[in-house]
Protein backbone atom coordinates (compact mmCIF):
# COMPACT_ATOMS: atom_id res chain seq x y z
CA UNK A 1 0.00 0.00 0.00
CA UNK A 2 1.46 3.24 -0.89
CA UNK A 3 2.35 5.93 1.79
CA UNK A 4 0.26 8.62 2.44
CA UNK A 5 1.83 12.51 1.73
CA UNK A 6 1.77 12.55 5.83
CA UNK A 7 3.86 9.49 6.36
CA UNK A 8 6.04 10.68 3.24
CA UNK A 9 6.87 13.76 5.28
CA UNK A 10 7.20 11.80 8.44
CA UNK A 11 4.13 13.94 10.29
CA UNK A 12 0.98 13.64 11.75
CA UNK A 13 -2.24 14.38 10.08
CA UNK A 14 -2.91 16.84 12.31
CA UNK A 15 0.19 18.62 12.03
CA UNK A 16 0.38 22.34 11.74
CA UNK A 17 1.68 24.02 8.93
CA UNK A 18 4.62 25.11 10.28
CA UNK A 19 5.51 21.43 11.42
CA UNK A 20 4.86 20.23 7.74
CA UNK A 21 7.11 22.99 6.32
CA UNK A 22 10.06 21.90 8.92
CA UNK A 23 9.55 18.76 8.04
CA UNK A 24 9.96 19.31 4.28
CA UNK A 25 13.08 21.75 4.60
CA UNK A 26 14.91 19.09 6.20
CA UNK A 27 13.61 16.63 3.56
CA UNK A 28 14.93 18.61 0.92
CA UNK A 29 18.10 19.69 2.16
CA UNK A 30 18.94 16.04 3.00
CA UNK A 31 18.25 14.74 -0.28
CA UNK A 32 18.37 17.60 -2.73
CA UNK A 33 20.04 15.78 -5.97
CA UNK A 34 22.86 18.72 -6.08
CA UNK A 35 24.00 16.99 -2.57
CA UNK A 36 23.50 13.35 -3.56
CA UNK A 37 24.67 13.21 -7.18
CA UNK A 38 24.30 9.83 -9.37
CA UNK A 39 21.71 8.70 -6.51
CA UNK A 40 19.04 7.86 -8.16
CA UNK A 41 17.01 6.40 -4.68
CA UNK A 42 17.27 9.92 -3.41
CA UNK A 43 16.18 11.38 -6.52
CA UNK A 44 13.07 9.73 -6.47
CA UNK A 45 12.73 10.54 -3.16
CA UNK A 46 13.33 14.05 -3.25
CA UNK A 47 10.51 13.93 -6.21
CA UNK A 48 8.14 12.42 -3.45
CA UNK A 49 8.74 14.58 -0.95
CA UNK A 50 7.98 17.78 -3.46
CA UNK A 51 5.19 15.91 -4.78
CA UNK A 52 3.87 15.54 -0.82
CA UNK A 53 4.46 19.40 0.19
CA UNK A 54 3.09 20.21 -3.38
CA UNK A 55 -0.47 19.10 -1.67
CA UNK A 56 0.24 19.89 1.79
CA UNK A 57 2.03 22.95 2.08
CA UNK A 58 -1.31 24.54 0.47
CA UNK A 59 -4.23 24.71 2.57
CA UNK A 60 -7.03 24.87 0.43
CA UNK A 61 -5.41 21.09 -1.74
CA UNK A 62 -4.34 19.76 1.99
CA UNK A 63 -8.22 20.65 3.44
CA UNK A 64 -9.62 18.75 -0.14
CA UNK A 65 -7.47 15.87 0.18
CA UNK A 66 -8.60 15.57 3.66
CA UNK A 67 -12.20 15.28 3.02
CA UNK A 68 -11.32 12.64 -0.21
CA UNK A 69 -12.26 15.35 -2.43
CA UNK A 70 -8.82 14.64 -4.33
CA UNK A 71 -6.02 11.73 -4.17
CA UNK A 72 -2.60 12.49 -3.45
CA UNK A 73 -1.46 13.40 -6.52
CA UNK A 74 -3.96 16.22 -6.60
CA UNK A 75 -6.26 14.29 -9.11
CA UNK A 76 -9.91 14.91 -8.70
CA UNK A 77 -11.60 11.72 -7.16
CA UNK A 78 -15.04 10.73 -9.38
CA UNK A 79 -17.89 11.57 -7.46
CA UNK A 80 -20.00 8.45 -6.56
CA UNK A 81 -23.44 8.37 -8.37
CA UNK A 82 -26.75 6.10 -7.44
CA UNK A 83 -29.54 5.80 -9.08
CA UNK A 84 -31.39 8.36 -6.78
CA UNK A 85 -29.16 11.17 -8.51
CA UNK A 86 -30.97 10.69 -11.41
CA UNK A 87 -34.47 10.29 -10.32
CA UNK A 88 -36.72 13.28 -9.57
CA UNK A 89 -36.51 13.79 -5.87
CA UNK A 90 -38.56 15.53 -3.84
CA UNK A 91 -36.67 18.86 -4.01
CA UNK A 92 -37.25 18.43 -7.89
CA UNK A 93 -33.75 17.71 -9.22
CA UNK A 94 -32.52 18.14 -12.92
CA UNK A 95 -33.56 14.38 -13.91
CA UNK A 96 -36.80 13.96 -14.26
CA UNK A 97 -37.93 10.11 -15.39
CA UNK A 98 -41.87 9.71 -14.24
CA UNK A 99 -44.15 8.24 -16.79
CA UNK A 100 -47.81 9.32 -17.09
CA UNK A 101 -48.49 5.79 -15.42
CA UNK A 102 -46.55 7.28 -12.51
CA UNK A 103 -43.73 4.63 -12.62
CA UNK A 104 -39.91 6.11 -12.09
CA UNK A 105 -38.35 5.22 -16.00
CA UNK A 106 -34.58 4.80 -16.40
CA UNK A 107 -32.44 7.05 -18.47
CA UNK A 108 -31.24 6.93 -21.67
CA UNK A 109 -28.01 4.64 -20.62
CA UNK A 110 -25.77 6.97 -22.98
CA UNK A 111 -27.20 9.85 -20.81
CA UNK A 112 -26.24 7.90 -17.34
CA UNK A 113 -22.93 6.66 -18.39
CA UNK A 114 -22.18 10.18 -19.52
CA UNK A 115 -23.04 11.79 -16.16
CA UNK A 116 -21.27 8.95 -14.55
CA UNK A 117 -17.53 9.02 -16.06
CA UNK A 118 -17.84 12.75 -17.62
CA UNK A 119 -17.45 11.96 -21.51
CA UNK A 120 -19.99 13.37 -24.30
CA UNK A 121 -22.13 10.69 -25.52
CA UNK A 122 -24.61 10.80 -28.36
CA UNK A 123 -23.79 14.57 -28.20
CA UNK A 124 -24.82 14.76 -25.01
CA UNK A 125 -23.53 15.11 -21.42
CA UNK A 126 -20.19 16.52 -19.82
CA UNK A 127 -17.51 16.50 -22.21
CA UNK A 128 -14.03 16.45 -20.95
CA UNK A 129 -13.08 18.18 -17.57
CA UNK A 130 -10.60 20.98 -18.32
CA UNK A 131 -8.56 21.49 -14.88
CA UNK A 132 -5.94 23.42 -14.05
CA UNK A 133 -2.44 22.02 -13.37
CA UNK A 134 -1.19 21.70 -9.98
CA UNK A 135 1.19 23.94 -8.09
CA UNK A 136 5.22 23.34 -7.69
CA UNK A 137 6.87 23.87 -4.53
CA UNK A 138 10.48 24.78 -4.63
CA UNK A 139 13.24 26.38 -2.09
CA UNK A 140 16.11 28.63 -2.85
CA UNK A 141 18.82 29.70 -1.04
CA UNK A 142 20.59 33.03 -1.46
CA UNK A 143 23.76 34.73 -0.17
CA UNK A 144 22.74 38.14 1.80
CA UNK A 145 23.95 40.46 -0.94
CA UNK A 146 21.99 38.59 -3.87
CA UNK A 147 18.88 39.27 -2.08
CA UNK A 148 19.38 42.53 -1.15
CA UNK A 149 20.66 43.66 -4.95
CA UNK A 150 18.64 41.13 -6.67
CA UNK A 151 20.05 38.11 -8.91
CA UNK A 152 19.40 35.08 -11.05
CA UNK A 153 19.35 31.07 -9.85
CA UNK A 154 18.67 28.32 -11.12
CA UNK A 155 16.80 25.56 -9.44
CA UNK A 156 16.72 21.93 -9.73
CA UNK A 157 12.93 20.91 -9.37
CA UNK A 158 11.19 17.47 -8.03
CA UNK A 159 11.13 16.07 -11.24
CA UNK A 160 14.40 16.82 -12.53
CA UNK A 161 14.19 19.60 -14.49
CA UNK A 162 15.80 22.85 -14.01
CA UNK A 163 14.37 26.84 -14.36
CA UNK A 164 16.19 29.84 -13.74
CA UNK A 165 14.69 32.35 -11.24
CA UNK A 166 14.83 35.77 -11.33
CA UNK A 167 15.00 37.17 -7.55
CA UNK A 168 13.98 41.09 -7.54
CA UNK A 169 16.04 43.20 -5.48
CA UNK A 170 14.85 43.14 -1.73
CA UNK A 171 13.61 39.66 -1.23
CA UNK A 172 12.92 39.11 2.18
CA UNK A 173 13.75 35.64 4.00
CA UNK A 174 10.84 33.44 3.75
CA UNK A 175 9.46 35.14 0.56
CA UNK A 176 7.38 33.21 -1.60
CA UNK A 177 8.01 34.06 -5.19
CA UNK A 178 5.48 32.70 -7.31
CA UNK A 179 6.68 31.35 -11.32
CA UNK A 180 3.33 31.69 -13.62
CA UNK A 181 2.86 28.62 -15.96
CA UNK A 182 5.87 27.06 -14.00
CA UNK A 183 4.12 24.05 -12.14
CA UNK A 184 2.75 21.08 -13.52
CA UNK A 185 0.54 20.61 -16.59
CA UNK A 186 -2.96 20.88 -16.76
CA UNK A 187 -5.81 18.56 -18.07
CA UNK A 188 -8.08 18.34 -20.57
CA UNK A 189 -5.98 21.70 -22.01
CA UNK A 190 -6.44 23.06 -19.16
CA UNK A 191 -3.21 25.79 -18.11
CA UNK A 192 -0.23 24.73 -16.20
CA UNK A 193 -0.18 25.78 -12.67
CA UNK A 194 2.39 28.05 -10.92
CA UNK A 195 5.92 26.97 -9.42
CA UNK A 196 6.03 29.06 -5.69
CA UNK A 197 9.49 29.35 -5.04
CA UNK A 198 10.45 29.68 -1.39
CA UNK A 199 13.38 31.58 -0.18
CA UNK A 200 16.18 31.64 2.38
CA UNK A 201 18.43 34.15 3.29
CA UNK A 202 22.17 33.45 4.59
CA UNK A 203 23.45 35.82 6.94
CA UNK A 204 25.94 38.50 6.32
CA UNK A 205 29.47 38.36 8.43
CA UNK A 206 28.98 42.58 8.54
CA UNK A 207 25.56 44.01 7.38
CA UNK A 208 22.19 43.46 9.31
CA UNK A 209 18.94 43.80 7.73
CA UNK A 210 16.08 45.94 9.87
CA UNK A 211 13.25 46.08 7.41
CA UNK A 212 14.08 48.12 4.54
CA UNK A 213 17.21 49.43 6.68
CA UNK A 214 20.87 48.26 6.63
CA UNK A 215 23.25 48.22 9.92
CA UNK A 216 26.78 47.77 9.84
CA UNK A 217 29.22 47.94 13.57
CA UNK A 218 32.34 50.12 12.06
CA UNK A 219 35.71 49.96 13.66
CA UNK A 220 37.54 53.55 13.64
CA UNK A 221 40.47 54.55 15.38
CA UNK A 222 40.87 56.45 18.39
CA UNK A 223 42.43 58.84 16.39
CA UNK A 224 39.36 59.18 13.48
CA UNK A 225 36.77 59.34 16.41
CA UNK A 226 39.14 62.27 18.44
CA UNK A 227 40.03 64.15 15.41
CA UNK A 228 37.07 62.76 13.44
CA UNK A 229 37.66 63.35 9.33
CA UNK A 230 36.46 61.33 6.24
CA UNK A 231 36.02 57.78 6.05
CA UNK A 232 35.67 55.29 3.50
CA UNK A 233 32.34 52.71 4.46
CA UNK A 234 31.23 49.57 2.84
CA UNK A 235 27.53 49.34 1.72
CA UNK A 236 25.47 46.42 -0.22
CA UNK A 237 25.98 48.24 -3.27
CA UNK A 238 30.08 49.20 -2.80
CA UNK A 239 31.90 51.42 -0.80
CA UNK A 240 30.96 55.43 0.24
CA UNK A 241 32.61 58.49 1.79
CA UNK A 242 31.19 59.54 5.08
CA UNK A 243 32.30 61.91 7.59
CA UNK A 244 32.75 61.30 11.31
CA UNK A 245 32.06 64.14 13.98
CA UNK A 246 35.19 65.27 16.15
CA UNK A 247 34.81 63.67 19.15
CA UNK A 248 32.81 60.40 18.34
CA UNK A 249 32.37 58.02 21.01
CA UNK A 250 32.17 53.89 20.53
CA UNK A 251 28.04 53.57 19.85
CA UNK A 252 27.53 56.79 17.57
CA UNK A 253 25.25 55.96 14.78
CA UNK A 254 25.43 57.54 11.96
CA UNK A 255 23.02 57.60 8.95
CA UNK A 256 23.78 56.91 5.05
CA UNK A 257 20.44 58.44 3.71
CA UNK A 258 19.57 55.40 0.93
CA UNK A 259 22.06 53.68 0.98
CA UNK A 260 19.35 50.78 2.36
CA UNK A 261 17.45 48.31 0.56
CA UNK A 262 15.71 48.81 -2.99
CA UNK A 263 11.84 49.09 -2.43
CA UNK A 264 9.50 48.18 -5.10
CA UNK A 265 8.42 51.53 -5.39
CA UNK A 266 11.85 52.78 -6.74
CA UNK A 267 12.78 54.20 -3.12
CA UNK A 268 15.58 52.96 -0.58
CA UNK A 269 15.96 52.28 3.05
CA UNK A 270 18.78 53.40 4.71
CA UNK A 271 22.11 52.70 5.90
CA UNK A 272 23.23 53.23 9.77
CA UNK A 273 26.57 52.95 10.81
CA UNK A 274 27.68 52.38 14.32
CA UNK A 275 30.99 53.33 15.30
CA UNK A 276 33.25 51.33 17.64
CA UNK A 277 36.51 52.67 18.79
CA UNK A 278 38.70 49.84 18.42
CA UNK A 279 42.89 50.22 19.74
CA UNK A 280 45.94 48.90 18.19
CA UNK A 281 46.44 45.19 18.81
CA UNK A 282 50.19 46.42 20.38
CA UNK A 283 50.55 48.61 22.92
CA UNK A 284 51.79 52.51 21.95
CA UNK A 285 54.13 53.62 24.09
CA UNK A 286 53.43 57.16 23.17
CA UNK A 287 49.72 56.69 23.63
CA UNK A 288 50.23 55.11 27.43
CA UNK A 289 52.35 58.35 28.09
CA UNK A 290 49.69 60.83 27.05
CA UNK A 291 47.22 58.86 29.18
CA UNK A 292 49.22 59.31 31.95
CA UNK A 293 49.54 62.94 31.41
CA UNK A 294 46.00 63.75 30.66
CA UNK A 295 44.49 64.79 33.67
CA UNK A 296 41.15 65.58 31.72
CA UNK A 297 41.54 61.95 30.74
CA UNK A 298 41.60 60.84 34.60
CA UNK A 299 39.20 63.19 35.95
CA UNK A 300 36.15 61.46 33.31
CA UNK A 301 34.09 58.88 35.11
CA UNK A 302 32.89 57.17 32.50
CA UNK A 303 30.59 54.36 34.40
CA UNK A 304 29.20 57.00 36.82
CA UNK A 305 25.44 56.13 37.76
CA UNK A 306 25.99 52.34 37.40
CA UNK A 307 26.95 52.22 40.63
CA UNK A 308 23.34 51.44 42.30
Amino acid sequence: MSKTPYEILGVQPDASHEQIRSAYRRLARKLHPDLNPGDRAAEERFKEVGAAYDLLGDAEKRARYDRGEIDASGAERPQQHYYRDFAEGAAGGPYSYASDAGFADMADADDLLSQLFGRAAGGRGGGTIRMRGGDLQGRLTLEFLEAVNGTTKRLSLPDGSTVDVTVPPGTRDGQVLRLRGKGSAGRGGGPPGDLLVEIEVGQHRHFTRKGDDIHLDLPVSLTEAVLGGKIEVPTPTGPVTMTVPKGSNSGTVLRLKGRGVLRPDGTRGDGYVTLRIVLPDQPDPELGAFAERWTAGKAHKPRAGMEG
